[in-house]
């Protein structure tokens, strides 16, 4: 099982590794393998998330996240995002970006950074809104529950988590723009762009989760008709092509996946910056790393650990709040990459050591049956 979900992976990791000592010696060798290990721990909690959505999908999809949806997030995000940020920041050609990334290094990564704020803010809107629509729902079990209560019953006002992104936007912004003002003015335009970049990354998610919403709705419809159609088939002797099998809810569940990945990968793009200039060298490395983040997210859902670890959803989705403020700070302040996987990290430990427990409460709670409803209903509720 381990084999089969993670073959990929080791099999991507010996190419990745080899193909770095032939282009730039053992030093490439060890610039590679810390950027995936970068990119794996600021992306264990994208797994965690990933995988609450992929087991809701059959296996054609899943096996499309695996391919098709690791070129989107290998080639993709890794390394023609890089260039599409510079092509569109400097204002010049794909081509003429490409040729800036292989042969003038500093200034492809100066580029990069002066677009880090528009990049920012559209991810850490995006994803500011997954973590407050997942917190403003009521769920029947709860980690935090001093703080998920409450804001539970504040989640039945109408467009509250729109309202307080917009604001978080707006203040953000703002500051921005009167930081920038008190030391001469040099990025005070960029506040416009912060403000337009964040308002994208909002509609992104509202059209995205919107169409992934809706046709998640109608999954149990796709699925009672695709069952008719399965026994129709089965009568008639014809096949049915996998897509069609897949469904609507299905493909839009998977777009769904593909921007959140694109918004979990901008952090590991712009923090391996911070250890090497080189197009190649940061392709290679988020690329093995992000195999492993797709197999993991494979692994959850085929062992059921969403399941029996029910709290590691809530820490995934802590997390991803956490890196939202993160990536919003960064527009202004600077904060060490260790911090941000770190915090991630710390999180999902936690429920998950949360639900270690609480499942420990309920196998004593079974077998002792005295006080058992009172075990149940503290354990259900969380911490």
């Amino acid at each position: 099982m381990l084999l089969k979900t993670f073959g990929w992976s080791f099999a991507v990791t010996a190419v990745g590794l080899a193909a770095a000592v032939l282009y730039g010696g053992w030093t490439a060798f060890g610039i590679v393998a810390i950027l995936s290990i970068l990119e794996i721990s600021l992306s264990f909690d994208n797994a965690v998330v990933n995988a609450g959505i992929l087991k809701k999908m059959n296996a054609f999809w899943q096996k499309i996240f695996l391919t098709v949806g690791v070129l989107i997030a290998v080639f993709g995000m890794r390394l023609v995002f890089p260039v599409v940020i510079v092509a569109i920041s400097a204002k010049m050609g794909p081509v003429e970006a490409v040729d800036l990334a292989l042969n003038n290094k500093d200034h492809y990564q100066q580029l990069v950074t002066d677009a880090h704020p528009a990049i920012a803010a559209f991810g850490g809107m995006f994803l500011l809104m997954i973590f407050l629509d997942f917190i403003f729902e009521d769920r029947d079990i709860k980690w935090l529950r001093w703080i998920e209560r409450p804001l539970a019953k504040l989640g039945s006002i109408d467009m509250l988590s729109v309202c307080i992104a917009l604001a978080v936007l707006l203040i953000t912004a703002f500051t921005f723009a009167t930081h920038a003002h008190q030391h001469g003015g040099a990025h005070v335009d960029k506040a416009q762009t912060v403000l337009i970049s964040g308002i994208a990354g909002l509609i992104t998610y509202m059209v995205v989760g919107g169409l992934s919403g809706y046709f998640e709705d109608k999954l149990e419809e796709d699925e009672e008709r695709e069952h008719e159609e399965e026994e129709e088939a089965a009568r008639t002797g014809r096949k049915r092509s996998a897509v069609a099998l897949a469904g609507k809810a299905a493909f839009f569940m998977f777009l769904y996946l593909e921007v959140l990945d694109a918004s979990f990968s901008f952090d590991g793009v712009i923090g391996a910056f911070a250890i090497t200039n080189d197009i190649v060298l940061m392709a290679l490395g988020l690329g093995i790393g992000a195999m492993y983040v797709r197999s993991l997210t494979v692994y959850l859902v085929r062992q059921g650990t969403l399941d029996d670890y029910v709290y590691l959803e809530h820490g995934a989705h802590y997390a991803i709040g956490a890196l939202a403020v993160i990536l919003m700070v960064t527009i202004q302040y600077q904060i060490n990459e260790v911090i941000t996987g770190l915090v991630g990290v710390v999180l999902i430990a936690w429920s998950f050591w949360s639900s270690v427990r609480r499942n420990r409460a309920l196998a004593a709670a079974e077998g002792s049956p005295a006080g058992t409803a009172d075990t149940q209903s503290e354990v259900s509720s969380g911490v």
